[in-house]
């Protein structure tokens, strides 16, 4: 029984993906090739390592033991790579980070934009996920650095503050409720919303609040930006949530008004993450001190 670091990495992907699909892309790998990997390891151990369903994949007992020890053994050759690279002249290596919405779209690029200009060695998987995924992902090792809100609780893991933004409701300004200067969000489950895609971390996030609420959000159309959403409310095709960063940028070109809301989940401490600060890679540390750092 002999799996290469292109197996444990594949095999990694697909169980944290959920699909065999999903998994070879992240792999980079063609989903026919990474079929006959995962149809080779199955028969090299003589077990099944995954349960298939047409929802998509999960592991056997087998499998799971498998994924732990590929984390492991994929950390530490991702370490050894570190160690190397300093005889080649510098840092090298990859961060995988997990954030919520928010914080990937609105505060993310530019801290890691000055980063990675600075490490041009070291890479950055960034993967968009709800806040309390984060949390147990981060435990379970699945990512190096996490962004959640303040108002998840983190366990044991290690935080640290990162920005502060809110929601805000973004209407026309000639609609009804330009008028307002707040607003509770059970009061707008009535009206059309203009929303993210469905894969959105936000999005799933306020469709839970609006079913806590007991009642659905009335979804006219989803899109892929804030920036979209923000276009569409100006048509009064709707009505939108989005970061407060997002609307005070979109209001100086666009004809929108932005209404506070008044519930307390709407106001966001974003948190950095970590499982043990001292046990990430010199590299993902100072990329959690360069987002420290940045802090204002």
């Amino acid at each position: 029984m002999r799996f290469d670091l292109t197996d444990l990495s594949l095999f990694r992907h697909v169980v944290e993906a959920g699909s065999i699909t999903r998994g070879a892309d992240r792999a980079h790998l063609a989903l026919a090739a990474a079929s006959t990997r995962i149809r080779n390891m199955e028969e090299a151990l003589g077990a099944p390592l995954l349960v298939r369903a047409r929802q998509g994949v999960t592991p056997t007992p087998a499998g799971r033991t498998l994924v732990q020890h590929a984390r492991t053994m994929l950390e530490q050759a991702e370490r050894l790579r570190e160690d190397l690279s300093t005889y080649a002249g510098g840092m090298a290596g990859q961060v995988r980070v997990l954030s919520n919405t928010n914080a990937l779209t609105e505060f993310l690029p530019e801290a890691l934009s000055t980063f990675l200009s600075a490490h041009p060695n070291v890479n950055v998987d960034l993967e968009e996920r709800l806040s309390d995924e984060i949390v147990g992902l981060i435990a379970e090792g699945v990512g190096d650095i996490g962004i959640i809100a303040g108002t998840v609780d983190p366990g044991r893991l290690t935080t640290y503050p990162f920005r502060s933004d809110r929601f805000v409701l973004v209407v026309a300004r000639d609609h009804p409720l330009a008028k307002r200067d707040k607003v509770e969000f059970a009061e707008v489950l009535d009206l059309d919303f203009i929303g993210l895609d469905r894969a959105s971390a936000l999005q799933r996030f306020l469709s839970s609040k609006a079913t806590q609420v007991g009642r659905p959000l009335r979804l006219r159309v989803q899109l892929r930006s804030f920036e979209g959403v923000c276009r569409l409310v100006e048509r009064n095709v709707g009505v939108g949530i989005v970061p407060a960063t997002t609307a005070r940028s979109a209001i100086k070109s666009m004809a929108i008004k932005a209404v506070d809301l008044a519930d307390p989940w709407a106001l966001r401490e974003l948190t950095i993450c970590v499982r043990d600060f001292e046990a990430l890679p010199p590299y993902a540390r100072q990329l959690v001190e360069h987002m420290r750092a940045g802090q204002h």
